[in-house]
């Protein structure tokens, strides 16, 4: 689950948003571009080789 959200540039619409799900499709889509100059600049790793998520089973007290 995401942790982040990643919008490559152009066209700067997000493909990940912070709770969704990381699909693998959106993955290739993230990388391909990175590898062939699209910007991806909100991304904690511009590259999308390392992407910040939520850990599986983690919970919020409240």
């Amino acid at each position: 689950m995401a942790a982040e959200t990643i919008s490559p540039h152009p066209p700067g619409v997000p493909v990940v948003a912070p709770g969704e799900v990381i699909t693998d499709e959106a993955l290739d889509y993230l990388r391909s571009g990175a590898e062939h100059g699209v910007l991806i600049p909100v991304a904690a790793d511009s590259s999308v080789r390392t992407l910040r998520v939520v850990a599986r089973g983690a919970h919020t007290r409240g």
